[in-house]
């Protein structure tokens, strides 16, 4: 979904908006946790989705592995996610703060104090959550694994 949509979206979906952001190449079993538990925190679910270029900038020239339209068509296929919007910033901050959700969740390789977009939540009065990481799951080891 745009940007525009996604605005639209917001201002008619009632309840708990919680927003969640990540390149999801390879999608494991830590990232369903993730968003399993990013959805039992409120009313909907919307993931941020690095764009490819965007993933390119941020994780060099070897990824994503599958393309951005082919990770968006995952995500949005699960049931715990309701929506998906691609940002080609190599933060969220912008989509953060255009979305103003009510709770920000990123996993447990981040603090609070990392988090981007986690002071424009806090002051708007949102929660801001951190999530452990599932044990053995990466997409980097994933890759690593494949190519032997």
């Amino acid at each position: 979904m745009s940007w525009d949509q996604a605005r639209r979206w917001r201002r008619s979906t009632p309840g708990r908006v919680v927003f969640t952001n990540g390149v999801f190449d390879l999608v494991h079993p830590g990232h369903v946790d993730l968003l399993l538990g990013a959805r039992r925190l409120g009313d909907a679910l919307v993931v941020g989705l690095n764009t490819d270029a965007s993933v390119r900038r941020l994780k060099g020239p070897a990824r994503p592995v599958r393309t951005e339209q082919e990770r968006a068509y995952v995500l949005a296929a699960l049931a715990m996610v309701d929506a998906v919007v691609l940002f080609d910033q190599d933060t969220p901050l912008e989509l953060i703060r255009a979305l103003a959700p009510d709770v920000l969740v990123k996993g447990g390789d981040y603090t609070e104090a990392t988090i981007v977009g986690a002071p424009e939540v806090r002051a708007r009065g949102g929660d801001v959550v951190v999530i452990p990481l599932t044990p053995g799951q990466s997409t980097t080891s994933i890759i690593e694994k494949l190519r032997g």
